[in-house]
């Protein structure tokens, strides 16, 4: 079993002869207790071609000190990592294994580097003698394990200040305050592995990073996107995995985004190679929505029940609720679980990963953005005219529903098309996307009023068959009939306002 601790901490340059100004002249600090000497041995992994170095996580397995184990820390911030922690075990723990997955897929991670570390370690504390933060004094050895350059080591000497839990970050600025008057300078390293990896790679210290060029034409743009919905995807599995709050939502957000791409600027990338790959991302939107579409009811019907006075819950409607939402819940979790130990899902992430090695560019790639991305836009949005017309055509009922519904859908599709655009198009593309949010917005609403309904009344016969007051159920139904019915009125006046001609104008020009 892993669990989880945030890590926030900084790191210095030292030297054997570095010696600790006076920290208690630090804001908060009352005294510096030394908690004396321990020796740490961390054993690093990593894929041959050093995936998770390369996104800034680290894996390692240590002996020593009083938190031995297997620790996995996946960035958060510059300062603030949050460490998984596991057993100490001679072989990858599962639990972790899984975090990794979408990084490292089906490759397998393997010794790199090998790090001993002599660490001094004092204690800052408050006036009331409790913990503020741990600083310790490392000297490091480090060792290469790889086949290329097996064997070549590195020591240096560095100086670590990590926060204790729910201790203002504040902290941190001033105790740096007192040890850079003393003449200790930040790391220019963000971790140790990372210094080590430099300093003992073969031949020629590792090239930092190739900051990617500015996009000009309308291929740049849309890779550009592309890419950071790609990115957004990788980066959010271990969330979700680890039932982060809003993880689900902003995953599948990314998945709709990159369907909005591929479709929207269909002249830019060519869809024999797109289509396939929105087809897929269309199956793991599905999956995701099943366990975010049970979190957005379950708390829309949580808010319900919680606003209605005591005189009016008829049974007992709450227990109701939380039996049925955990149950559904859990079922949902388990499901996303296995979609994302799937083999079609690690194959959707390479398949990413080859379209952005070897972009399947059209033509109309190489045109200037502001030619190219606006039309794109516009079509998109004469769509959603059509689709808001279409709604606004129908009688109040299930035909005007499901006509809500698609309008919605082609909403999203218009505003993530502008989201895409933005950069190119700067401030003419934000306000566009914003009008459309604000559509989309009422439209969502609708369509959330719509699966409510659905829910309450299963809710309202699963009382009745137990013999249970079926009256709040039918009560909140009706609430939400209200609230529906509002959204339909309101829609035209915001349509109206997101319409305006000369914002569609803005937007060309």
């Amino acid at each position: 079993m892993a669990d989880s601790k945030r890590e926030i901490e900084r790191k210095y340059e030292a030297t054997p002869e570095t010696r600790l100004p006076d920290l208690t002249r630090a804001a908060g600090v009352s005294a510096v207790v030394h908690r004396g000497l321990s020796e740490l041995d961390a054993v690093y992994y990593d894929t041959e071609d050093f995936r998770l170095a390369s996104d800034s996580l680290t894996l390692r397995r240590r002996t020593g000190g009083d938190d031995a184990g297997w620790h996995l820390k996946l960035p958060v911030s510059a300062d603030v990592r949050d460490e998984i922690r596991a057993p100490l075990t001679d072989t990858l723990p599962p639990a972790l294994g899984e975090l990794l997955r979408s990084r490292v897929r089906n490759t397998e991670v393997t010794p790199v580097v090998r790090i001993l570390s002599a660490r001094d370690v004092h204690h800052l504390l408050d006036e009331d003698g409790a913990l503020l933060a741990e600083l310790s004094i490392d000297e490091v050895l480090a060792e290469r394990l790889t086949e290329e350059g097996h064997g070549t080591t590195s020591a240096w000497t560095e100086l670590e200040v990590e926060l204790a839990d729910d201790v203002d970050p504040a902290l941190l600025d001033a105790v740096e305050r007192r040890l850079r008057k003393a003449g200790v300078r930040p790391s220019a390293a963000p971790s140790k592995l990372a210094r080590a990896l430099a300093e003992t790679a073969p031949g020629k210290p590792r090239p930092a990073k190739v900051k990617e060029p500015s996009p000009r034409t309308a291929g740049d743009h849309v890779l550009a996107y592309v890419r950071r919905q790609v990115t957004a995807l990788v980066e959010l599995d271990p969330a979700v995995r680890r039932d982060l709050p809003d993880s689900v939502h902003r995953m599948r957000v990314a998945t709709r985004r990159l369907r909005s791409a591929f479709r929207t600027y269909r002249k830019v990338l060519d869809r024999t190679v797109t289509d396939p790959l929105r087809a897929e991302l269309k199956w793991l939107a599905a999956e995701l929505g099943v366990d975010r579409d049970q979190e957005v009811l379950g708390e829309r019907l949580r808010s319900h029940v919680a606003a209605l006075p005591d005189t009016l819950l008829l049974g007992p409607v709450s227990a109701r609720l939380t039996l049925t939402s955990v149950a559904r819940r859990t079922d949902s979790r388990r499901r996303v679980a296995s979609v994302l130990d799937a083999e079609r899902y690690l194959a959707l992430l390479d398949s990413l990963d080859a379209l952005l090695a070897d972009p399947p560019l059209l033509p109309g790639a190489a045109r200037p953005p502001r030619d190219a991305l606006p039309r794109a836009v516009l079509k998109d949005y004469e769509r959603l005219a059509t689709r808001v017309g279409h709604a606004l055509d129908q009688q109040p009922g299930a035909e005007r529903d499901v006509a809500m519904h698609e309008a919605r859908k082609a909403a999203k599709r218009v505003r993530y098309a502008a989201e895409a655009a933005r950069p190119a198009l700067g401030k003419p593309a934000k306000k566009f996307a914003r009008r459309m949010k604000s559509v989309q917005s009422v439209l969502g609403d609708h369509q959330d009023s719509v699966v409510a309904r659905d829910a309450l009344r299963t809710l309202a016969v699963q009382a009745q068959g137990a013999g249970e007051s079926a009256f709040t159920w039918g009560l909140l139904y009706g609430h939400e009939e209200a609230a529906a019915e509002a959204r339909e009125r309101e829609l035209p006046e915001v349509w109206a306002r997101a319409s305006r001609t000369d914002l569609r104008a803005a937007l060309k020009g």
